[in-house]
């Protein structure tokens, strides 16, 4: 039977292929989608972009991490659809515009086609990949296009929470429950432990400082822990408050670090001893820095909401 496959534009977003057959069926199969931005369809059948006039607030469903992408001027948001018993395969992530409304309420996650996403944690930006830990697996996606990558499974792992992608590719993740870790994750997906034991605590949030170095934060006290790449301690500097989830490093050295459970946000300036800058926010989760607006961006777990924090 002869058949000719022809791939078509169907619109900005999406790609499908037509399979024309010797009959006269018609069959079609849909290729991996991202969502648009906020619209609706009119009357007239015509999608429409929403109007500048208007503003839309929300699009969380327990977002534990955000991240940042300066080209796009936009923060991505980690969510996930339902918190049962992390299978149902219904996370998502939000385009977020930086004043805190919304840009696109799914952008990964709009059709399960080709997605497996369930229970997403900490993010990471390099090289125009999104990095994320989810159940057990490194995911990765295009930045550009938000095309699954790659799913690198971390045996051994139970909570994968914190993540941090230096330049070359290598993949930092913190494993925050028994065994409490950082595993390291190669560009060409060999995995190892790159740090266990003290003075890891409950280890969370993983960032990446200026020189290349590890920055890990614990959960069960405040200590901010700095690796070299072969796993060695070079620091060990504290937050004002302990149970800490978030840290993020600026080009200067300076360390935020965001406490999931008091609330706070720290500021370490190198060589001197942390200040809180921002108080009462309820489960300050796994910060992000918006280099554009000079702003701390901070996911609220299961209050569906970010906040923001001018630096």
């Amino acid at each position: 039977m002869k058949k000719l496959i022809k791939r078509i534009k169907i619109s900005g977003n999406k790609i499908g292929i037509v399979a024309l057959l010797s009959f006269p069926n018609l069959v079609w199969a849909q290729d991996f989608q991202v969502g648009e931005p906020i619209g609706s369809v009119n009357e007239a059948g015509v999608r429409v972009p929403m109007s500048a006039n208007v503003k839309v607030y929300g699009s969380f469903h327990f977002s534990e991490s955000c991240t940042f992408d300066p080209e796009k001027n936009l923060i991505l948001a980690m969510n996930n659809g339902e918190r049962g018993d992390g299978t149902e395969n219904d996370g998502f992530v939000s385009l977020i515009n930086p004043d805190g409304s919304v840009h696109t309420p799914k952008w990964i996650g709009v059709t399960r086609d080709g997605l497996e996403l369930h229970h997403p944690l900490g993010s990471a930006i390099r090289n125009g990949v999104l990095y994320t830990v989810d159940t057990g697996h490194v995911r990765s996606f295009d930045l550009r296009t938000g095309q699954p990558l790659k799913s690198v499974p971390v045996p051994g792992s139970t909570i994968l929470n914190g993540i941090a992608v230096a330049d070359d590719g290598t993949v930092y993740a913190s494993n925050t429950r028994n065994p409490e870790l950082i595993y390291k994750i190669t560009a060409d997906d060999e995995v190892s432990i790159f740090a266990q034991g003290a003075p890891l605590a409950v280890p969370n949030g993983v960032a990446i400082d200026t020189e290349g170095n590890v920055v890990v934060v614990n959960v069960d006290d405040n200590a901010v822990i700095t690796y070299d790449t072969g796993g060695d301690i070079v620091r060990v500097e504290r937050a004002v408050e302990g149970g800490n989830d978030g840290v993020v490093v600026l080009d200067d050295g300076t360390k935020y670090v965001s406490s999931v459970r008091f609330g706070s946000v720290s500021r370490i300036r190198p060589g001197e001893e942390a200040e809180i800058i921002a108080s009462g926010i309820p489960s300050a989760a796994s910060m992000c820095y918006d280099s554009v607006q000079h702003q701390l961006v901070i996911p609220l777990n299961g209050n569906f909401a970010l906040a923001f924090v001018p630096l």
